[in-house]
């Protein structure tokens, strides 16, 4: 895999909607995003602006599969004002935003999978270096209709 289209991005703060799965990274991950869209669809959210974060909130080779956390969230509108439909599957929280070097990648397991693998050195090899946040697979309709995702890397501010 190659990772040469790469760009600096700076994210800003958003409200987002998610649903946080707590376990081993994996298929689990999919059904929390299943989950989202279908309260997204519900209330009227997935349309062709939508943004859709996937972010593993834990390093698993270091925390346990079994306590690993990944949220599965959609930024809201800053004037969307969030009813919660009794549903306590659904989170409300905030994007703290910041600096990120956004990679485009295939959107399959394997070309999600392989460009995890490689972006760590890739990102070091490039001059930039890691802040300690989370990193985050972004999914935009424009990028998904051509079957490619964003993977965003946290770096700090030089």
């Amino acid at each position: 895999m190659s990772l040469n289209e790469m760009f600096v991005e700076q994210m800003t703060s958003a409200t987002m909607a998610y649903v946080r799965q707590i376990g081993p990274y994996g298929p689990s991950n999919r059904e929390a995003m299943e989950q989202l869209k279908q309260w997204a669809d519900r209330n009227h959210l997935l349309d062709a602006q939508a943004t859709l974060l996937g972010i593993p909130q834990d390093d698993p080779s270091s925390t346990p599969p079994q306590h690993c956390r990944y949220d599965a969230c959609i930024v809201l509108d800053h004037d969307y004002h969030f009813k919660n439909e009794n549903d306590p599957a659904i989170h409300t929280g905030t994007f703290a935003g910041g600096r990120y070097l956004i990679y485009i990648v295939p959107h399959t397991a394997e070309g999600i999978r392989d460009a995890w693998n490689e972006i760590i050195s890739h990102v070091h090899a490039n001059g930039f270096q890691m802040d300690c946040k989370p990193m985050i697979e972004r999914y935009r309709t424009h990028l998904l209709d051509q079957h490619l995702c964003e993977l965003c890397i946290p770096i700090t501010m030089d």
